[in-house]
């Protein structure tokens, strides 16, 4: 889609028959919260923004008001912060009556989208423009909201029986809910590269077609929330947790990645032997260097972290290595166009703007400080553990990233102190929760 001027896209909403604008914003998590406005309001937010509460940084992700919290709270009584609208995210959703929708975002230290154009603003004055493209994984089930709230979210019926990945067939059995994902999916401006079964019941991957960092983060979020209002249609339920079962892979979210001067492949070198560039090899050093100060922007949930078990595709270890799909990180050196990074260790649960943040400011801080890359691991990187674990837990993490100067060097004093107690209420919900788990091991016996 080529981009509109502003005039252009004043002129669409000024002649569209609907009376009406789809606004959003995304909160601390990555959730999608957004409004119907009408025609007369958008215009006036065009100019000057519009009040959006801020409790969408003051919430947990079930709405439940975060304590003594600094940023927002009962002590500032809740009030507006002012929203601006990016006219370069203008798009019409298709299975919404083409109703025009626009993606905003504010300018405070702890905005997701905020946070993430202040890196990508300094990668611009470094000299640089980051392509990102991001994949997701994610379950699908035969199932309504009311019908598993009902049932307080037992026993949710899979889409499809089986571990089979990559098959037509399962296709051929959801063919219009595939379609639909895919059709109106590039109608919305979120082009799909690639859409396929993977290995466990009900799951699909995707892979989002590659672009400006930022637009990137974009389409990951509206992706998102997008197949989750198509599955409405179908009266299926998508899920991005990253785990949804012990005993099934969990889902990734993993973020392909490279740089360039705007018009030569910065990580491609074809006198280098692997053509992997010294300016990559600086990059893929600050996202291994960076990793455990930045754990819980690739990893947000008490959920997050039982994907990242061994033997399960998804990684346990710092390292990196050559097309390895066992290790963090993942070389991908090729021509000129390929060549690129897969960060594997983001899951399907993250925030895309704070995963894309982490990791772009991490390979920032890698070739900033011009950081050797560590030996490269052949094999099975569960094994190599000789640069380093990652945490088990989000409490662990988060205690990391609380304190990191690292972290306060990359993101600011607010966003880190912000976030880090988000994720702590987080965990402390968790420690007060008695599960299904505790009932079956210990009712009858103890």
């Amino acid at each position: 889609m080529n981009q509109l001027t502003k005039e252009q896209v004043l002129n669409e909403i000024k002649n569209s028959p609907n009376p009406k604008v789809k606004v959003a914003v995304t909160d601390i998590d990555g959730v999608l919260r957004g409004k119907y406005i009408h025609k007369d309001k958008f215009f006036s937010a065009v100019e000057g923004g519009f009040g959006f509460c801020d409790v969408i940084f003051g919430w947990d992700i079930n709405d439940l008001a975060y304590e003594n919290m600094d940023f927002t709270g009962w002590h500032t009584g809740y009030p507006d912060a002012l929203a601006h609208l990016d006219l370069r995210t203008f798009r019409k959703v298709p299975w919404d009556g083409d109703v025009p929708f626009f993606l905003g975002d504010f300018h405070l230290d702890v905005c997701p989208r905020n946070l993430l154009k202040k890196v990508r603003q300094t990668a611009t004055e470094m000299g640089f423009s980051a392509s990102f493209g991001q994949e997701f994984e994610w379950f699908n089930f035969k199932e309504t909201t009311e019908d598993l709230h009902e049932r307080n979210f037992s026993s949710p019926e899979h889409l499809t029986p089986g571990m089979f990945g990559y098959s037509l067939l399962r296709m051929a059995n959801n063919s219009d809910f595939f379609n639909d994902i895919y059709d109106l999916m590039m109608k919305f401006n979120v082009p799909i590269e690639g859409l396929h079964t993977e290995t466990g019941p009900g799951v699909l991957e995707a892979a989002i077609l590659y672009g400006d960092v930022l637009e990137s983060a974009d389409r990951a979020v509206l992706f998102k929330s997008g197949v989750k209002e198509i599955g409405v249609k179908y009266g299926i339920m998508p899920t991005f947790m990253a785990k949804i079962s012990e005993k099934l892979p969990g889902c990734s979210g993993h973020l392909h990645q490279s740089l360039s001067d705007g018009k030569n492949n910065l990580f491609f070198d074809g006198n280098s032997p692997t053509t992997m560039s010294e300016l990559m090899e600086n990059y893929l050093a600050g996202l291994l260097y960076c990793m455990p100060h930045v754990l819980p922007m690739y990893a947000p949930t008490i959920n997050s972290f039982k994907r990242l078990v061994e033997g399960a595709w998804a990684p346990t270890t710092m390292t990196w290595g050559i097309d390895n799909r066992t290790t963090s990180v993942r070389a991908l050196p090729g021509s000129s166009k390929s060549t690129r990074i897969e960060l594997r260790v983001v899951g399907s649960d993250a925030n895309p703007y704070l995963a894309h943040a982490a990791s772009l400011a991490s390979g920032l801080y890698g070739i900033g400080h011009k950081l050797k890359l560590p030996s490269m691991t052949k094999g099975n990187g569960y094994l190599d553990k000789s640069h380093g674990v990652l945490h088990r837990s989000l409490w662990d993490a988060t205690q990391v990233f609380k304190n990191s100067t690292v972290a306060k060097e990359l993101f600011g004093d607010q966003f880190v102190a912000h976030f880090a107690g988000t994720r702590e209420i987080e965990c402390r919900h968790y420690a007060k929760a008695v599960t299904d788990w505790e009932y079956k091991r210990y009712f009858e016996i103890v």
